[in-house]
Order: C-alpha cells, then structure tokens, then sequence
C-alpha cells in the first residue's frame, strides 16, 4: 500500500482527535446533557481553550480537503514517489503539532506551523500538477 494512504489515514484520526478534544472541553463547560441534546439553545460564549481548539478544528477541517485530493491524487496517477511521501509526512507531523500549540494560546510559532503544513501539501501537489 502507498505511503501516502498510511498517512492520509493517519490524517483521519488526527481528524477524530480534533473532534473529540474541542467537543470533550466544550461538554465540560456546558455539561453533558447539553452534548446528548439538541443544542439548540443559545449558549454563552466558549471559554478560551474550547473557542482555540474549536477554531483548530475547524481550520484542520478547512485544510484536510486538500490533503485528501493531494494524497489520494498521486496515487491514482501513480505520481508517488519519495517527495510525495516526505510532503504527505511534513504536512502530517505539522497539523499534529499545531493542535496543540493553538490550544495553549501560542501565537507565530503555531502560524510557522500551519505554513510548514501547507508547504507539505504543494510538495505532494506538485506532480499533479505537470510539473
């Protein structure tokens, strides 16, 4: 199997961790009976550390689309190669370290972060197109 699914899988349960993190801090604010509900209520603003990570996610959410053409693009064009994989793992190894740093609150390196990620994908892009 190519590299590249690996990491797009790997992609996948970064995806659950954004979810389960921003959600896990948003049900300790609100508490559970707002998870298991409707949420339809109006509810007062998120704290900082829910409103950060739901921000993450969101941006994960933004980005991943890209990945998943990148990723899943090169290997239907048998494109992959060394670069690809190291691209697909750049992209990986960043958004994994940006959930983290935008939780804390940690500004500019958490930027550097999301530009390294976004490096990654053109490097895996890149085949694709023609070049």
């Amino acid at each position: 199997m190519p590299v590249e699914l690996t990491i797009l899988a790997w992609g996948m349960i970064l995806l659950l961790v954004h979810i389960f993190a921003a959600v896990q801090v948003k049900t300790k604010q609100y508490g559970s009976k707002w998870n298991m509900g409707a949420r339809d209520e109006a509810l007062p603003p998120l704290n900082a550390l829910a409103g950060r990570l739901s921000r993450a996610q969101v941006n994960f959410m933004e980005t991943l689309p890209i990945a998943i053409v990148a990723l899943i693009g090169v290997v239907v064009a048998g494109k992959t190669s060394e670069w690809t994989a190291l691209g697909g793992w750049i992209w990986l190894g960043a958004r994994i370290v940006y959930l983290p740093l935008y939780g804390f609150g940690v500004p500019v390196i958490r930027s550097l972060f999301f530009l390294l990620g976004l490096i990654g994908l053109l490097i895996v892009l890149w085949p694709l197109l023609g070049f």
